[in-house]
């Protein structure tokens, strides 16, 4: 029998991994002179190599040709974000026309609700799942504020119904049959950020729609991460960040889809010069002429040193492609998995699904015996030089990014908890 817990294990594992030269286009931070085992691109992807030429390249057009860069070849800035839109499309499964790179995730999702929630006396509220990242929460509660609607009335929380605190599709299902006549929008995660689920989109948008509600997804933890058909889900628009699996830095500028049913809609929105039609654009008519498609939702022009990195990150994904990537996640998290449950049962408990079609690179973990226990193995990691994330109240998010994590990561992690167990005792 193969001993999961062996160097040589690890190694043959990474020896046959069709993307093992993937990792050699990142650079990997040091710990002591060594490379860390860096599981926390579910919060802030490493930097490709490919970055900082790209952004060398703007920083060299601004330097020597000034305004005349938005015209002149190569990459001229004027239709910099056009040059993102492809690689975009089909990282989420959606056409080019219904994705855009602009803003930050939550300026977009306000925007979208602008255009998409309408609420009515009689259809006022909007589902999200309770524990939804405070910031999704934020923006919320203040539309429905803006509108004039009551949060405690009109904000329906779904509690999970999992012990781990996950949500059953069953869960979903009731729940927006329960409230679907006063439901104005369901707006969900494509992952859930603190348990690491993933969940059905198309099936989400099928029971929101057939409710009479708009469907919207927050995908932060699932762009990058997992196969996405956001075209074929049928969802009626959706948000992402592209610094977690897309790799594009801190603050990374922000993505979002648009269904291309809504390419020509006239529903409100908040209307920027860059959202105007292109043909026209510098005529500098008084009169808003929307582009068809999500760049009609644009408002300025595309901060194009911050998209920079994001076509850096692209080329990546486009040279390896979605399902590749998704083939090595399900072998280094299923690693991980069995030698947790081979080897710390008794340290740590999975609170992400055993299913792999229902989570994507994260394994969300709590440590035995409570909050500080955990806190204290999250510190002895980061001194060891194994990078997650601390996810209040008591969560150690590891997640392995397939495009730069290998199976000797995976092996450092679970033998640094157990020198940490070890020295506890």
């Amino acid at each position: 029998m193969t001993d999961l817990h062996s160097d040589d294990t690890a190694i043959a594992l990474d020896a046959a991994d069709p993307l093992r030269r993937s990792r050699d286009n990142f650079h990997i931070p040091l710990h002591g002179g060594i490379e860390q085992a860096y599981f926390c691109g579910n919060s802030l992807g490493l930097q490709p190599r490919g970055a900082r030429p790209m952004v060398e390249e703007v920083l060299d057009k601004w330097a020597l040709e000034g305004v005349e860069g938005h015209f002149r070849d190569p990459a001229p800035w004027m239709p910099y974000h056009e040059m993102v839109r492809s690689g975009l499309a089909d990282v989420v499964g959606a056409q080019p026309g219904e994705v855009v790179a602009m803003n930050s995730l939550t300026t977009n999702l306000h925007l979208m609700m602008v255009s998409f929630y309408r609420p009515t006396a009689e259809r006022p509220a909007i589902l999200i799942e309770a524990g939804a990242f405070p910031s999704d929460r934020h923006a919320v509660e203040s539309q429905l504020r803006f509108h004039g609607f009551d949060p405690t009335t009109d904000l329906v929380e779904l509690q999970p119904d999992g012990v781990d605190g996950s949500f059953s599709m069953a869960a979903i299902e009731r729940a927006i049959a329960q409230h679907g006549p006063r439901l104005a929008l369901v707006l969900w995660p494509g992952v859930q950020y603190r348990t690491g689920q993933a969940f059905d989109l198309r099936e989400i948008a099928r029971l929101g729609h057939a409710a009479g509600a708009i469907v919207g997804f927050d995908l932060a933890h699932a762009v990058g991460n997992l196969p996405l058909q956001l075209h074929d889900s049928d969802a009626d628009f959706a948000v992402w960040c592209h610094y977690k699996y897309m790799n594009a830095g801190p603050g990374a500028v922000g993505g979002c889809f648009v269904h291309e049913r809504h390419a020509h809609s006239d529903r409100p929105r908040f209307a920027g010069w860059w959202g105007h039609e292109q043909a026209t654009r510098f005529r500098m008519g008084p009169t808003f002429a929307p582009t068809p498609g999500a760049d009609g939702w644009q408002l300025s022009n595309p901060p194009v040193l911050a998209l920079a990195p994001l076509r850096a990150s692209l080329d990546l994904f486009s040279r390896t492609g979605m399902t590749a990537l998704r083939e090595k996640s399900l072998r280094l998290t299923g690693y991980l998995e069995a030698l947790i449950h081979e080897r710390l049962e008794a340290t740590l408990q999975i609170l992400t699904p055993r299913d792999p079609a229902q989570r994507g690179a994260q394994l969300s973990l709590r440590v035995t015996g409570g909050r500080e226990q955990g806190l204290h193995l999250f510190e002895f990691l980061a001194n060891a030089g194994v990078v997650g994330d601390w996810r209040e109240p008591d969560v150690i998010r590891i997640s392995p990014a397939p495009l730069y994590n290998s199976h000797v990561d995976i092996l450092r992690f679970v033998r640094a908890v157990e020198s940490w167990r070890e020295a506890a005792r």
